[in-house]
Formats: C-alpha cells, structure tokens, sequence
C-alpha cells in the first residue's frame, strides 16, 4: 500500500523517550539519533508539536539530553525518576502521553508515536476512531507487532541504523 504524506497535513509527534533508548541501548549499544527521527516522521507535513517524555533523575546526568531535545524544537514533559523501597525504579509516562494525544488529535489530521510499547494499543484505536491517522516510528525489533499492525504506518528505525542512532563514542 502507497501512503500518501501531504505537505499540507498537521502532524503531531510523541517521543517515548524511555522506550526509544531502552531500545537502541539493547539492540545496538547506541543512542537515538532524534534529529533523523523527527526528521523521517514529520517527513516534510507541517509539525504543530512535538512532545518527548523524559525522566529525570537525582543524578541530573541528562540534562544535555533534554536540552537537545528542545533545540530540536520538542517540547520536554519531564518526570521524576520515582524509587520504591526493594530499589524498584520507575517512571511511567504513559497515561501522560495519551491524554496529551487524545487532546491534541483535535488540531492534527495525523498523530505519530516514537514508541515500540504495545500499551499504546488502545490509544491508537481511539486516535483512529476519530478519523485522525496515526503513525508509529520505532524500533521494529523490539515493537510490539500488534502496535506495527494498528499503525496506519509502521517506520521501522532498524531499516537504517546508521541513520537513526548515535554510536557511543569508544574511549
């Protein structure tokens, strides 16, 4: 199937941060390259906005990260890294970006999601539902395949590594 991008088209992109660079960490030791990415998902359409979910923790070690990501022009919703007794870590940001999509599908004509998390199933059926098209950019390998298939287009980042990571430099 020919998927037709309009340059005309609204877009909105959600980056799962948590879930892209757990997933190029553990496929490829390398980060995400989130220029490219933003790049090949917006594709030329009229980006309205651009969210990445990040966490933040008491180290502050990221800092540059999120500071990347707002030159990049992407709006950061940043989350404290929550730590349980047992030292169980987390930080889910979910919930956040679904409403954040289900609200902001009333100004798109396309939502894209930067996430591989089949949680996200029932947001895309409900996206779609609204007759808004939906996007999903992520890491093939490591996606949900029930997710791949809900999409109205899957952009499988494994198709061009070199492109969409950042090799960790060796010391």
């Amino acid at each position: 199937m020919t998927t037709v991008k309009h340059k005309d088209q609204r877009v909105a992109f959600f980056i799962d941060a948590q879930n892209m660079y757990h997933s190029a960490r553990s496929l490829y030791n390398a980060r995400v390259n989130f220029k490219e990415v933003l790049k090949s998902a917006v594709a030329g359409r009229k980006l309205i906005r651009a969210f990445g979910y990040v966490v933040r923790t008491k180290t502050g070690e990221e800092r540059a990260f999120f500071d990347a990501l707002v030159k990049l022009g992407i709006e950061t919703r940043v989350r404290d890294l929550q730590e349980f007794l047992g030292g169980v870590k987390k930080a889910d940001w979910d919930v956040g970006i679904a409403v954040d999509a289900i609200r902001t599908a009333e100004i798109v004509d396309t939502i894209i999601l930067a996430s591989g998390d089949g949680d996200f199933i029932p947001l895309l059926e409900y996206i779609k539902n609204q007759g808004r098209r939906v996007e999903v950019i992520a890491f093939g390998r490591s996606a949900s395949g029930k997710l791949k298939e809900m999409a109205d287009e899957f952009i499988d980042l494994d198709s061009a590594p070199e492109k969409y990571l950042l090799r960790k430099e060796k010391k």
